[in-house]
């Protein structure tokens, strides 16, 4: 089942929205380090594993850059859309990894690589990094409190991923809900 959401346009078009709102707001606040004001300074992604349908704006990272000439920083507002500097759609990192960990039938490792055109040693370092690296990050440890203790450090994103699909009552809205939980704290 959330296999097939990542497959409809209209998922990734309500998280582009959700992104444009997160970047207005990131705006308001001002640059971080002088609170100079902050300008548009956004640059194009080639992401992958999403429809091929989607619009060119959606590939769009937002990005803003302070416009006091001696302080010039950037700064990238959250997003649900994007995942830091990896090249797949977040999204969809988050789906390949629950449906890996809760296997269900017939969703096998070589099908999920075949079926978002993955590599096995990209599988392999999404594996690695919620294993080791996510559970011990500040991010992490800062949003942790505020998870209901069924979410297990050993089983992530998918646990997480299934906390709020549960919770919503409906797969699209419970992803869309942990997308903006990570994305809130940086992720």
């Amino acid at each position: 089942m959330l296999t097939e959401l990542v497959q409809r346009s209209n998922l990734f078009l309500f998280l582009h929205k959700i992104d444009q709102d997160l970047s207005i707001q990131t705006r308001q606040r001002g640059c971080s380090f002088c609170r100079g004001p902050l300008h548009q300074a956004n640059y194009r992604r080639k992401p992958r594993g999403g429809p091929d349908e989607l619009p060119e704006e959606l590939c769009i990272r937002r990005s803003l850059c302070c416009g006091r000439g001696d302080c010039r920083r950037r700064t990238l507002p959250p997003s649900c859309l994007f995942m830091g500097r990896r090249v797949y759609w977040g999204v969809v990192i988050l789906v390949v990894m629950t449906v890996r960990q809760n296997r269900p039938e017939g969703a096998d490792t070589k099908r999920l690589i075949g079926m978002f055109g993955l590599s096995r040693k990209t599988l392999l370092r999404w594996i690695s990094y919620y294993r080791e690296v996510f559970p011990n990050t500040v991010q992490w440890k800062k949003l942790r409190g505020q998870v209901g203790a069924l979410v297990g450090n050993g089983r992530l994103p998918g646990d997480l991923v299934d906390y709020f699909v549960e919770h919503c009552g409906c797969a699209a809205e419970g992803l869309i809900r942990c997308l903006y939980f990570l994305a809130k704290d940086g992720f």
